[in-house]
């Protein structure tokens, strides 16, 4: 098992400030190569201006609002009956089966808001009783008959970056639970250059496969805001989508065939390059959150390294002009790998909290431009060279028609760098008294203004009060031809009274808000607990019973991950 962090109960991770490198980061000039820079600041304060900018816009007064410590979290004692803990000591061996508590915090919830306010409380009751650690897919199945058979939930684990309550393994009947963690089936077992190929274990982090595929001079290009944590199997287990994805696709693009461990036996999914052979079965496994069964083996379309990487920063003057270039640019599939357009809001947060040279570069830049004002695109290339500049040569053309001015690859470059250090900013602000939380939806081109203008006003109206008004941004990330997705971040002055109903009072309003405007109910984050309410308006009833049927065949006794996806 990979060495263990210092254990923690802030968002993304411990450990001090660093820089890592995997395989060989470039600058980002046009003739560099496209390597990837890691770049973790978990203690970086935030600026003094952006404090300010912050108790001026949400009548917010900070205050220390520290987590508890880890030795005074509440953790009631495993309940996993003996005889199972015996069973699975002989299947797995001693070391691999564990009651510790150290282990069972660990593998305590994701990293939601929700989550992480009930764990900085001191509120552990979504530990599994047990951790298991199985090293392949018989003994993942094996572990699975018999926990179908002796009634203990099973929640699959990988790197424990859920957003929305995947990890719960809430139970109407309240049994055993068992966490079972991948980090022993982390390894590339076959590689097929030619094939543009590679077979995965579930639970291999995004960094390692990126440093093993390098060896063979390929790339996945996945990248989500996770990347530093989050594995191969939860990629698939939630149809994630990756900053690069524009580009490169969303994850389920990328799977080629899979192996999902079930209650009732083993799936092998998916026949590359392509097959006719009826309805497409790899589609119920990827998106599938555990609640089918584990996933073990992830068969990956793969790409050449880039030998360029080109990221720079563009500014619209208003939102609505941003959203009609990159409109023109989809429609004629001139889309950058990596786009992102920031609203206004989240254009001057972004300037507030850069703090030091970042920002004194992205100000003067958008000084000399006229363009004090307005909303920040970020857009980036990766590939052959001669593709890149034309690519790019294309798509500045159509930025230029819609009024968008260039403001350079130092802005663009910067953002590569901190792209992964969100989560840390979200603990500095969660200690300092803030409701800090995402949730994202997808529409199409004609239907995303409205949906950005109903969320927006959900939020406001569910966490508005007299003095105080939630600060709330949002950005495009991921463009398609029909459409778009939208990410929205919302801060507040926390109830520290009723701080999980006041989330979820205005996670219900906006969810509502954006269902009605023609959003899909997740665009990446998957389902879930947070959202299993809404499964039905998006699927339909018939949907359901469908994905009801499915799980009656797989897991009859419903102990995978029964917490999730399926609404009551």
């Amino acid at each position: 098992m990979p060495e263990q962090p210092e254990l923690t109960i802030q968002g993304w991770g411990p450990g001090s400030s660093r820089v890592a490198t995997v395989a060989d980061a470039g600058e980002g000039a046009e003739e560099t190569g496209g390597g990837l820079e890691l770049t973790r600041d978990p203690e970086l304060p935030l600026p003094k201006a952006a404090r300010r900018h912050l108790a001026r816009e949400l009548g917010w007064t900070p205050r220390a609002t520290p987590p508890v410590a880890v030795g005074d979290i509440r953790l009631a004692p495993s309940r996993l009956p003996e005889d199972v803990h015996a069973a699975l000591v002989a299947l797995l061996g001693g070391e691999h089966v564990r009651t510790d508590r150290e282990s069972r915090l660990r593998r305590a919830g994701g990293k939601s808001y929700l989550d992480l306010l009930r764990r900085r409380g001191g509120d552990a009751s979504d530990a599994p009783d047990a951790v298991a650690l199985p090293g392949s897919t018989a003994e993942t199945a094996a572990l699975l008959a018999l926990c179908s058979e002796r009634d203990v939930v099973v929640v699959p684990f990988g790197g424990g970056t859920s957003v929305v309550g995947g990890l719960a393994g809430v139970d109407p009947d309240d049994r055993p639970s068992l966490s079972v963690d991948l980090s022993r089936m982390a390894s590339v077992s076959d590689v097929d250059v030619a094939s543009s190929l590679v077979t995965a274990g579930p639970g291999m982090r995004g960094p390692a496969l990126e440093e093993a595929l390098a060896e063979h001079g390929l790339t996945l290009g996945h990248l989500p805001q996770s990347f530093e944590f989050a594995t191969v199997g939860g990629y698939a287990a939630t149809r994630s989508a990756g900053q690069a994805s524009t580009g490169v696709g969303r994850f389920d693009d990328l799977v080629a065939g899979l192996t999902l461990a079930t209650p009732s036996g083993v799936l092998e999914l998916g026949h590359p390059p392509a097959s006719a052979a009826g309805p497409d079965l790899l589609g119920l496994a990827l998106g599938s959150e555990g609640a089918l069964g584990v996933i073990t083996e992830v068969r990956l379309r793969v790409r050449p390294r880039p030998r360029t990487a080109v990221y720079e920063g563009w500014s619209f003057r208003t939102w609505e002009d941003g959203l009609a270039g990159l409109q023109r640019l989809a429609r004629h599939d001139l889309l950058p790998d990596v786009v992102r357009l920031s609203d206004p809001e989240e254009t001057r947060a972004n300037l507030l909290n850069a703090g030091g040279a970042g920002a004194r570069l992205l100000r003067g830049a958008l000084r000399a431009r006229g363009r004090a004002e307005g909303c920040l695109l970020v857009v980036g290339w990766e590939g052959l060279p001669p593709l890149v500049r034309a690519r790019r040569r294309a798509a500045v053309g159509v930025l230029r028609e819609h009024g968008a001015a260039r403001v350079g690859r130092r802005v663009g470059e910067s953002w590569r760098r901190h792209r992964f250090a969100a989560p840390y900013l979200r603990d500095r602000l969660m200690d300092a008294g803030l409701l800090v939380e995402t949730l994202e939806t997808a529409a199409t081109w004609s239907a995303l203004p409205a949906v950005y203008d109903a969320v927006r006003r959900a939020l406001r109206g569910s966490l508005g009060a007299p003095g105080r008004q939630p600060l709330v941004m949002g950005h495009v990330s991921h463009g398609y031809a029909t459409g778009a997705s939208l990410y929205v971040t919302v801060l507040a002055d926390r109830d520290d009274d009723l701080p999980l109903q006041q989330w979820l009072g205005a996670k219900r309003a906006a969810t509502d808000a954006l269902l009605a405007a023609g959003g899909t109910l997740t665009h990446h984050h998957a389902v879930g607990a947070d959202h299993r309410p809404w499964l039905e308006r998006e699927v339909g009833p018939l949907g359901v019973d469908v994905l009801r049927a499915v799980k009656q065949r797989l897991d009859p006794r419903g102990v995978c991950n029964p917490g999730v996806l399926l609404p009551d």
